[in-house]
């Protein structure tokens, strides 16, 4: 599998299945960027930079425990409470703050085997609008891989919306990024113990990472993460004019991440 620094362009879409059904779309794009190659991304980008303010600008402190850790010591000292080894590729796939701001629901690291030769790990990062976050690490395991496709699951612990309770599980179907593939897919369901409530995804496109397609993807796409913030609390809003029932926000997990394969998961 390669990889590398890119630009993907899509469409996310979810579906309320019940208790009242409801869907929405929207237009997105995300960065895909090698923790690595950060501060030669800022270097070499009029439009982009590392941890200062920019039109497209991906700061440390907007990930992990929100300290400015770097990224790579962040996701390695997951790995290792994992049992897992370090020192491969580790790509995050996020929206990047747009003018200072930028608000992601869901920000994932591929965590490649260190020897090469694909993913060990998949790191979700979960944000929510009450200002917390929590993290799902998840080993890939090659006997749920269906071609292209990763299957995943773990059992739900972190309040996302407010409209969902917590004793819940999610399956994850991702189709990893791929330089040679060039598509994208990531698909989220959460289940309870009468089956599917929500399904969502995210599908897109690979394009070239550089100062021309980051204008193109600004003009397209205008103020994306304002506009993302924006379409949460509306649809939010129309749930519970359909008669969705609230949920208050509990506290965040004690642990900030939940490693798939424990007693917990």
């Amino acid at each position: 599998m390669k990889q590398g620094s890119a630009l993907y362009l899509g469409r996310v879409t979810h579906q309320r299945l019940r208790p009242a059904r409801h869907r929405l779309g929207y237009r997105v794009f995300s960065l895909l960027v090698d923790v690595d190659e950060l501060p030669a991304l800022s270097r070499r980008l009029r439009l982009f930079s590392f941890n200062r303010f920019n039109l497209f600008s991906l700061h440390e402190s907007d990930y992990g425990a929100g300290d400015g850790m770097a990224l790579r010591g962040y996701v390695e000292r997951q790995l290792d409470a994992a049992g897992l080894r370090t020192g491969g590729a580790i790509h995050l796939l996020s929206m990047p703050r747009i003018l200072g701001y930028a608000f992601n629901p869901l920000s994932v690291y591929f965590c490649g085997h260190p020897e090469g030769g694909g993913l060990q790990a998949v790191l979700y990062e979960v944000s929510n609008t009450f200002g917390q976050r929590h993290s799902y690490l998840i080993p890939v395991d090659e006997a749920e891989r269906h071609g292209e496709r990763i299957a995943q699951q773990c059992a739900k612990h972190f309040h996302v919306s407010p409209f969902l309770d917590l004793d819940m599980r999610y399956d994850f179907r991702v189709e990893p990024p791929d330089a040679e593939r060039k598509g994208l897919r990531i698909g989220i369901t959460a289940r309870d113990a009468e089956g599917a409530v929500l399904s969502a995804s995210l599908d897109a496109r690979r394009r070239p990472l550089g100062d021309a397609s980051l204008a193109l993807a600004f003009f397209s796409h205008p103020l994306l993460t304002f506009k993302v913030i924006a379409a949460i609390h509306w649809e939010a809003l129309r749930l519970w004019v359909k008669g969705a029932r609230f949920r208050s926000c509990p506290p965040a997990p004690a642990k900030p991440v939940t490693i798939a394969g424990t007693k917990d998961s």
